[in-house]
C-alpha cells in the first residue's frame, strides 16, 4: 500500500503544466528583439559598413567654399612728428574650390580594405544570430535541467522523511537498532539541503534566461518523453569539417580580415607613389581704404583658377616604410588568428559530432537504469519489510534512483544541445532547427 513518493514526483514532473507555457520559439522571438549581445553586433555591424562610404568619400569631389574679412590700422605722420590722420583698410575674400584626386592608389586600396572589414563584420553578426540560437536553447534548457533537479531533490528529501519516520518508528516498538535512525535522518538532512540548492540553482537558470530574453521567465515546456534519437546525417565526421570550414560564419569573418589586411599593406606600399589631383577655385577679393570722411573703394572681380599638382614622396622620415612594416605583421597577426579559428572549428566539430553519437548512447543507457533503480528500490523495500535489507541499503537504492533519474534528464536536453551546436559549428544552423526542436517540446 506504501505509495512510491519519489516515482510519483517524476511521473507528475513529466506532464505538461496547467494553461499556456512558453515555448523556445516564444523565448527566441523575445530575445531576438532584446538580446544585447546581439543588438551591439547589429551596432558594431552597421558601425564598419560605413568605413565604406567613408573611404569613398575621398575618392569623390571635394567642394569647399571660404570667406574672410580682415582689417589693418593705417596713419600719416607729419615732420613734427604729430599724426595729420588715421584710418583703415580692409580686405574681404570670398572663393570655392573643387578638388578631385586623379591617381592615388592608396585611397583604391584603403577602399578595397573597407570592403573586406565590412564583409568580416557581415560574418560576425552572421555568427553571433546563430550564436542566440544555440544560448536560448541552452539558457531554456538549463531551466529544464534544474527544473527537474528541483524536483528529485523534494522526492528524494521525501522518500528519506518516510524512511527516517519508519526508521523511527520501528527503532521505538523494538524492530530495529537507533543506528538505522541515525543513519536515516543523516540522508533526510543531507536531502533538505540539497534541494535548497537544487532551488537556488534553477532561480539562476532562470534569470540566465531572462538576461537574454529581456523578460521574466514563465512556465516552459518540456521535452516530451519520445525523444528522437537520430545520429548526425550524414554520417561522416569529414563531412561535417569540410562543411563547417567552408561556411562558419566565424572562419568566414577571419578570412575576411585577411583580406582586409592584404589590402592595407597595399595601402601603405602606396605611400612611395606619386599621386595626381586636379583643382579648380573662383573667387575675388576686394579691399577698400577708409581715412577720415573719405572712402576709397576698390571692387575686385571674379577669378578662375585651375590647376593640376603632382606630389612625390621623396623622405617621410621613415614612416612609410614603417606604415608597412606594421601592416605586414598585423597582416601576419589575422593569418595566424585565421588558423587557430580553423583548428578550433575543426575540433569543435568533430567534438560535437561525437558527443550527438555518444549522447545518444547515454540517453538509452540511463532510461535503462532508472527502469533498473526503480525495481531495485522496490525490491529494497520489500526486502526491508521482511528483515532481508538493512535501512542503509533502503537509502542507498533511493539515493541511486534519483541519480540515474538526474542523469537521464540531463543527457536528454543535452543531446538536443549537441545536435544545434553540431549545426552551428558546420555553419548551417537556422531558424528551421530552432523549429525542430521546439516540435519536440510538450
Amino acid at each position: 500500500m506504501r505509495l512510491k513518493l519519489l516515482t510519483l514526483a517524476l511521473a507528475l514532473s513529466a506532464l505538461p503544466l496547467a494553461g499556456h507555457s512558453e515555448d523556445l520559439l516564444d523565448a527566441y522571438r523575445e530575445a531576438r528583439a532584446n538580446d544585447p549581445v546581439l543588438s551591439q553586433a547589429e551596432a558594431t555591424r552597421l558601425a564598419t559598413g560605413e568605413g565604406v562610404n567613408q573611404a569613398r568619400a575621398v575618392m569623390l569631389p571635394q567642394l569647399n567654399g571660404a570667406f574672410s574679412l580682415t582689417q589693418q590700422s593705417t596713419g600719416s605722420n607729419l615732420a613734427n612728428g604729430t599724426i595729420q590722420g588715421q584710418g583703415h583698410s580692409r580686405t574681404r575674400d570670398l572663393s570655392a574650390t573643387l578638388n578631385q584626386s586623379i591617381v592615388d592608389m592608396s585611397q583604391w586600396a584603403n577602399l578595397s580594405a573597407a570592403h573586406s572589414q565590412a564583409s568580416a563584420q557581415d560574418s560576425t553578426y552572421e555568427a553571433s544570430l546563430q550564436n542566440l540560437y544555440v544560448r536560448v536553447t541552452t539558457a531554456y534548457f538549463s531551466v529544464l535541467t534544474s527544473q527537474d533537479a528541483l524536483v528529485f531533490a523534494k522526492a528524494n528529501e521525501d522518500a528519506y522523511k518516510e524512511a527516517y519516520d519508519q526508521a523511527d518508528q520501528r527503532f521505538k516498538v523494538g524492530l530495529s537498532a537507533v543506528t538505522d535512525v541515525y543513519q536515516a535522518k543523516s540522508y533526510y538532512e543531507l536531502a533538505k539541503a540539497q534541494t535548497i540548492a537544487a532551488q537556488n540553482t534553477l532561480n539562476d537558470a532562470k534569470e540566465a534566461l531572462t538576461q537574454i530574453t529581456g523578460k521574466p521567465v514563465t512556465d516552459l515546456k518540456k521535452l516530451r518523453e519520445d525523444l528522437p534519437l537520430a545520429p548526425p546525417n550524414p554520417a561522416d565526421p569529414d563531412a561535417w569539417v569540410q562543411s563547417a570550414l567552408k561556411t562558419n560564419a566565424t572562419v568566414q569573418a577571419s578570412q575576411y580580415s585577411v583580406q582586409a589586411a592584404e589590402h592595407s599593406i597595399d595601402a601603405a606600399r602606396a605611400g612611395h607613389l606619386p599621386t595626381l589631383s586636379a583643382s579648380v577655385s573662383r573667387g575675388k577679393d576686394t579691399t577698400w581704404l577708409e581715412n577720415g570722411s573719405s572712402n576709397v573703394r576698390g571692387n575686385g572681380d571674379y577669378g578662375t583658377t585651375v590647376g593640376l599638382q603632382v606630389n612625390i614622396p621623396i623622405f617621410s622620415g621613415g614612416a612609410t616604410q614603417s606604415r608597412v612594416r606594421q601592416s605586414i605583421y598585423q597582416r601576419d597577426e589575422a593569418q595566424d588568428s585565421l588558423e587557430s579559428t580553423r583548428r578550433q572549428v575543426v575540433r569543435d566539430t568533430l567534438n560535437f559530432y561525437r558527443s550527438v553519437l555518444a549522447g545518444i548512447s547515454q540517453v538509452e543507457a540511463n532510461k535503462a537504469s532508472v527502469d533498473s533503480g526503480q525495481k531495485a528500490l522496490e525490491a529494497t523495500r520489500a526486502g526491508f519489510d521482511v528483515g532481508t535489507q538493512t535501512m542503509l541499503n533502503v537509502l542507498n537504492a533511493i539515493q541511486t534512483l534519483t541519480q540515474a533519474e538526474s542523469s537521464y534528464s540531463q543527457s536528454r536536453h543535452q543531446l538536443v544541445l549537441d545536435q544545434l551546436e553540431l549545426k552551428q559549428s558546420a555553419g548551417s544552423i537556422d531558424l528551421k532547427d530552432m523549429e525542430t526542436v521546439n516540435a519536440m517540446l510538450q
